[in-house]
């Protein structure tokens, strides 16, 4: 899933957006016995300049992906790509290494939406590649639910997880922690409305 994920964003395979949108999409389907049948699909969005530098932005490549899988697998359920709806407002800092404190800051009041009435009352599944402390994803959540989105339901590809590793040397030990990633693929998802706290 590492290898997968990392081809995709920072070795530029696009064709990698394929089969990771078909694992998406697995994840997705579990929600279907309790979320809406009519959902907009927004990718959390990259920074235009994160964007122009990459040249595509991962998270709608994998929404695209997953929902032209599911269209397949179930053709009730209307899921409608929205990648225009949600905009990043700055050039955030790049979440890896970051505590939790200082991923919720770096992404408070980053989002907003393009227009208010294009998600009024409606549903939305927010869609990113990876879920660590679900900083961004409340951040971006938030901004939707500000714009009068009925609900908010989020779902990953992955969700990263802290593992720490203790080795023990003659004079001294040290602790290192690293960040992998769950697997098989991990879905990630909370009911919001405005009248309840997120939960991730």
């Amino acid at each position: 899933m590492r290898d997968l994920i990392h081809a995709l964003k920072y070795d530029r395979l696009r064709p990698a957006a394929r089969q990771l949108g078909a694992m998406l999409a697995s994840a997705i389907v579990q929600l279907q016995p309790e979320a809406p049948m009519e959902m907009l699909v927004v990718p959390v969005p990259l920074h235009r300049a994160r964007r122009t530098e990459r040249g595509f932005n991962q998270a709608r490549l994998l929404a695209a992906e997953a929902i032209a899988v599911l269209r397949r697998q179930a053709p009730g359920w209307r899921l409608t790509l929205a990648s225009s709806t949600l905009i990043r407002l700055r050039a955030t800092e790049s979440q890896a290494g970051l505590t939790t404190r200082q991923r919720r800051l770096n992404v408070r009041g980053a989002f907003t939406v393009s227009d208010p009435a294009a998600v009024a009352g409606r549903h939305i599944l927010l869609v990113d590649d990876i879920l660590t402390t679900g900083a961004t994803a409340r951040a971006a959540s938030r901004a939707l639910l500000q714009a009068g989105a009925e609900s908010v339901w989020v779902a990953t590809l992955a969700r990263a997880r802290r593992v720490d590793h203790h080795r023990s040397f003659a004079a001294s030990e040290r602790t290192e922690t690293s960040t992998t990633l769950t697997a098989p693929v991990g879905l990630q998802h909370a009911h919001m409305n405005a009248q309840n706290q997120p939960s991730f």
